[in-house]
């Protein structure tokens, strides 16, 4: 189910019936980039959307409750079936069907039976697939779909073109995806849409709009230079095409592309995401950035355009500068958004997408959430939260925001926190049923990322947190192009349970502080605090976090990615080194594992298992603190990622053993803390994995899909169940032991490369 129980959406819209998933989606929600919302033609209320993070979403009843689904990589492109109201299409790198309305869905192209296999390779565990389907077209992704109606079956594809090729590839199936052919290439071009016409097929490009009618294909009119979004739909008997351009006007053919007109132009506003109701196509929005009301910044804002005339006349229908809109139901972003009256300018929409039957119904997304309107524009409102209280809110299951922990108060078992990145932590006083924001008081150029928070286990309501303004770490793409010396953040303390904080960063120069951890044996009130700064190095306070010394006495380099620490009963302390490489084994930049004995004033370097390169957490087991896990990052190869997985040692890194490669990309092992035999890891290759005998053998935990995984966090309340962190797919909560029922995504998923 979406949302725990007892959770209601708001006085007059109840909560959803629980739904048979076991797992339970935790969070205030929203949060993250979301793209091309897709409404069904037969009914409004259903819609799929998918984000930048690997997680697709469908709603079944008109946005008050999503469900979240994975199909191993970005979605690009959503279809409905005209004439079968469950028929969903969804295309990456491979075209996957649903019959059932989204709950399930299977891999149609290329031929899951035709020896064809999954990969995941690289820093994100990049999806691609090799097959025998001598038809499809390896190394591309789907661009745009066409499911024809009538007494047609055709399914049409456009693929790529991928890079280093200069053409998008046509593909048709004339038996329901059982096989295909290739149509014809469009060198030069990419294929923005497909579009059906009683009699005629037009391929939008960023060309042109080419017809294909009685088996001949005509060029029509080249399209607007630059273009980059186009739209298409009918109206009384014509085909009318919305385009938006690189310099930010709108376009419009009322012919199917065989001429074009000025629509609306820069600089009364920069246009982007346009759509138009395919049914009723004189009705279009158009999201704008920069719309100027008047001279000056302070005079222009982002919005939403309507016409309901084939783009003769545009309205202004949805408008956000410094404020949110005042025709708009808002949620916590967009109080959020605000920072207790600092400016901030609102988003661009990324995307807009309009029921195919009702023109009055348009979702719209950007770069934090998902809204929509019901009545033409004149309302809108937020979908992806529910109020719950004056300032506290829980996801309708649309979710897109990174996490690193689930943190619990030793002193109230229902007050819990959640890391994140982009949102800053969250917490939450009802065990998880509602979230407020918890950075009041954070420095706001450190207020992006909450990357981790440990409490006092004697002092009710003392709390430190690991505050950064860079998000993402430790992914080559946060220092590739920038030295992580310049980053900002800091140490925070709280005394109220993290309703406020205060800097506390004496000694500590600005950095990405990434992890946190206290000594118990330190006397309260003066705790030891250890803490790392991504590219600066260990970090020791001995006066509870008040000042700070740098300790990287034998740890060498000026920059090193610090990244995650780990403390063992006997105050032995362990400093995991990022990789500052690209996962090339050998190539210098390579990560490393250090050991203090003595407080972090000495460093010693630990030697890492053969052909690992990227250590990525070590963890202990409490009862024998020689045996540690180390979770490790595989290095980049063509098929199969190599020196990747967990990692076992008997004597505290003498010697290592690989005990788990079924994942390249483990981002960390947890042990359950009362019962050591049992661990968990978790990665970004689309599972989590459970073994009750210490490592021996691993199940992979049934109902848990989602593609990029962190770690898993046992539930202390109730040990059966378990939290999943992610990144971008919010915090997962369900059975440590699903049943073998348990429904999946992908019910037959094709192999994976190993």
């Amino acid at each position: 189910m979406l949302l725990l129980p007892g959770i209601a959406l708001a006085a007059d819209k109840p909560a959803p019936a629980p739904r048979f998933d076991p797992w339970t989606i935790i969070g205030p929600g929203g949060g993250g980039t979301m793209i091309a919302p897709t409404i069904s033609p037969h009914d409004p209320r259903i819609v799929v959307e998918h984000c930048d993070m690997t997680g697709a979403y469908i709603t079944l009843d008109g946005a008050r409750s999503w469900r979240m689904f994975n199909l191993r990589s970005v979605v690009d492109v959503f279809a409905f079936d005209p004439r079968n109201p469950k028929v969903i299409y969804a295309g990456n790198q491979a075209l996957w069907r649903s019959e059932d309305t989204g709950r399930t869905w299977s891999m149609v192209f290329p031929d899951p039976r035709k020896n064809t296999i999954e990969h995941q390779n690289g820093d994100h565990s990049e999806y691609s697939l090799t097959t025998g389907d001598a038809s499809f077209p390896a190394g591309q992704s789907i661009s745009a779909i066409a499911v024809e109606g009538g007494a047609n079956s055709r399914i049409w594809l456009a693929f790529g073109p991928r890079r280093g090729a200069d053409a998008s590839l046509l593909y048709v199936s004339s038996d329901r995806g059982a096989s295909w052919s290739r149509e014809r290439d469009f060198p030069g071009e990419r294929i923005l849409e497909l579009a059906s016409e009683p009699d005629a097929l037009l391929a939008i490009g960023t060309g042109h709009v080419h017809r294909l009618a009685r088996g001949a294909w005509t060029p029509l009119a080249a399209l607007p230079a630059g273009v980059t979004r186009v739209s298409a739909g009918g109206a009384e008997g014509r085909t009318f095409i919305y385009a938006t351009s690189q310099r930010g006007e709108i376009q419009v053919s009322e012919d199917g592309g065989a001429s074009w007109r000025v629509s609306q132009a820069a600089p009364s506003g920069r246009f982007q995401a346009i759509a138009t109701s395919q049914r009723n196509a004189r009705v279009a929005y158009a999201g704008f950035r920069g719309m100027k009301l008047g001279e000056g910044a302070q005079d222009t804002f982002n919005g939403i355009s309507k016409t309901t005339d084939g783009g003769r006349t545009w309205t202004v229908v949805h408008q956000e500068s410094n404020q949110p809109a005042k025709n708009k139901t808002n949620s916590w972003i967009e109080t959020r958004a605000l920072n207790g009256g600092r400016d901030v300018f609102f988003d661009t929409p990324w995307s807009v997408g309009v029921a195919p039957g009702d023109p009055d119904i348009c979702y719209a997304t950007d770069l934090f959430r998902t809204y929509r309107t019901l009545d033409g524009g004149k309302t809108w409102e937020t979908v992806n939260s529910v109020r719950v209280g004056d300032d506290t809110w829980t996801t309708r299951g649309l979710d897109v925001t990174t996490n690193y922990g689930v943190h619990f108060d030793p002193f109230d078992s229902r007050h819990l926190i959640i890391s994140y990145t982009d949102i800053g932590a969250f917490q939450s006083h009802d065990g998880g049923a509602s979230w407020t924001s918890a950075t009041n008081g954070v420095p706001s150029n450190w207020r992006n990322t909450t990357y981790w928070v440990v409490f006092d286990p004697k002092v009710k309501g003392r709390l430190w947190g690991a505050f950064s303004g860079t998000h993402d770490l430790p992914r080559p793409k946060m220092w590739r192009t920038r030295d992580p010396q310049t980053f900002s953040g800091g140490v925070g303390i709280s005394d109220d349970g993290g309703k406020t904080w205060r800097p506390s960063n004496a000694g500590l120069p600005a950095t990405s502080v990434t992890h946190l951890v206290l000594d118990p044996a330190s006397p309260a009130g003066s705790r030891t605090l250890y803490a790392t700064g991504f590219g600066r190095g260990v970090y020791k306070s001995t006066d509870d976090g008040k000042t700070w010394v740098l300790k990287n006495s034998g740890i060498p380099g000026e920059t090193p990615f610090t990244w995650r620490l780990t403390r063992a009963d006997d105050g032995t302390l362990y400093v995991v080194v990022a990789r500052r490489s690209e996962g090339n084994y050998g190539g210098g930049g390579d990560g490393a594992l250090y050991r203090s004995r003595d407080g972090a004033e000495h460093w010693e370097k630990i030697g890492l298992p053969e052909s690992v390169n990227g250590p990525v957490g070590l963890t202990l087991d409490p009862r024998d603190n020689r045996r540690m896990y180390l979770a490790a990052w595989g290095q980049g190869r063509s098929d199969v990622d190599v020196g990747g997985g967990v990692f076992l040692t008997l004597d505290a890194g003498a010697t290592w053993k690989p005990i788990f490669q079924q994942s390249q990309h483990v981002y960390d092992v947890t042990v359950d803390p009362k019962n050591p035999r049992v661990i968990y890891a978790c990665g970004f290759d689309a599972a989590a994995w459970r073994s009750a005998d210490g490592g021996a053998t691993w199940q992979r935990i049934r109902g848990y899909t989602f593609k990029w995984g962190h770690r898993v966090v046992v539930d202390p309340v109730n040990p059966k169940m378990i939290y999943i962190t992610t990144y971008g797919g919010s915090v997962w909560h369900g059975p440590a032991q699903p049943g073998p029922g348990v429904a999946e995504d992908i019910p037959n998923p094709v192999p994976v490369a190993r």
